[in-house]
């Protein structure tokens, strides 16, 4: 995939789309700033159709609004291993500062979810895959050197996906 353009949404977040070829659908892939470096090279080395967004994100809320916003067919989130599912969980209530001074309070109740990928894997908690799966979103949880591997593989899986 080719890097086309990258951006800094209202919550300080790093955002970076990668453009396949023509059809295919659209992947949310989203990483924490310690796990990020290495992906936009993992994203370009994609070969697949649809586009690819990369966003670098502290906290949920800018994860939620990149996924109500984009409306992905899945979303990769990206963390220290793979996962297979993970329970319920309640997010302790915090201020966030974003870009241009922005200030926002995120947390609350997420639910339980399922991965669409890696069913041997362990099961662990993971309030991105939580907060994702809250909007209805599928989701896949990766290691950030399994990034290029894992997005193939569910471009693979789905109809019209690679």
């Amino acid at each position: 995939m080719q890097h086309t353009r990258t951006w800094q949404d209202v919550y300080g977040s790093a955002c970076a789309s990668f453009g396949g070829r023509a059809g295919g659908h659209r992947w949310l892939v989203a990483a924490p700033p310690e796990l990020a470096p290495g992906l936009s090279e993992a994203l370009a080395a994609v070969e697949g159709k649809g586009e690819a967004v990369l966003l670098i994100h502290d906290g949920l809320t800018p994860l939620l609004a990149a996924a109500r916003e984009l409306n992905p067919r899945g979303v990769l989130v990206v963390a220290p291993a793979p996962l297979s599912s993970g329970p319920a969980l309640e997010v302790p209530e915090r201020t966030l500062d974003g870009a241009g001074g922005l200030t926002y309070r995120e947390g609350g109740a997420f639910p339980a979810w399922t991965g669409a990928a890696h069913p041997d894997a362990p099961s662990g908690a993971c309030p991105p895959a939580s907060a994702a799966a809250s909007l209805g979103t599928a989701v896949v949880v990766t290691a950030p050197a399994d990034v290029r591997a894992a997005l193939e593989t569910w471009m693979d899986a789905t109809p019209h996906g690679r």
